[in-house]
């Protein structure tokens, strides 16, 4: 009796843990798509890791977060956004997620990608990019 229990609240504590992890990164693309509907560099740069790879149309730079926070600052007023969805979202076997979108503004749309990983438990944005379409 006292090992199905043990079983049992092993198992509960197993899939809490699991659900915790799919939330995170949940959340975590929900508040990216977000930023990207209203082209907030400030709340994307949230997300960010302590350095990041952005790539816009080929041109591909590491910078700090506050770096490519100022960066998309000026993008996102050059390319004003309409609208931003994703179209779809993963992970890899490794434990990395992504998701690619769509960033539409009044001119055309970009196509997103957006990797991120986990950094001491947390998942944090380390590449973005924005490829012209």
């Amino acid at each position: 009796m006292k090992k199905t229990l043990k079983r049992v609240i092993f198992t509960l504590g197993l899939l809490f843990t699991i659900s915790l992890g799919f939330s995170q990164d949940d959340a975590l693309f929900k508040n990216v798509r977000s930023a990207l509907k209203v082209g907030s560099s400030r709340e994307l740069a949230k997300y960010f890791n302590e350095t990041i790879e952005l790539n816009i149309n080929g041109e591909s730079a590491n910078y700090s977060s506050v770096h490519a926070e100022i960066y998309l600052k000026d993008f996102f007023k050059k390319y004003e956004p309409v609208d931003f969805e994703y179209a779809h979202q993963g992970s890899s076997s490794e434990g990395q997620k992504y998701a690619i979108g769509n960033y539409s503004f009044s001119g055309g749309s970009f196509r997103v990608l957006i990797r991120a990983k986990s950094f001491n438990g947390t998942y944090r944005i380390y590449i973005v990019d924005f490829l012209k379409e």
